[in-house]
């Protein structure tokens, strides 16, 4: 991999990942009880669907680029 190529990934995974958490940290915001109501049920769905999201896109980096075709 080039320099360059390497540059490029670290800048944009930097960027991305820094504005993910930024998010994370305005969806926590809405834990004040004093300006929100929510269910625990609806706690769990967010965090679940995210936590789903984080597992799929995880494993984009671990599968092998080879992957097995299937034939008869």
């Amino acid at each position: 991999m080039s320099n360059k190529r390497k540059e490029n990934f670290i800048r944009i995974a930097e960027n991305r990942t820094n504005k993910i958490l930024d998010l994370i940290k305005l969806l926590g915001n809405l834990s004040n009880k004093s300006y929100y109501d929510y269910s625990n049920e609806q706690i769990d769905k967010i965090f679940n669907t995210i936590r789903n999201e984080l597992d799929e896109q995880q494993a984009k980096f671990s599968t092998s680029k080879n992957k097995k075709r299937f034939r008869l």
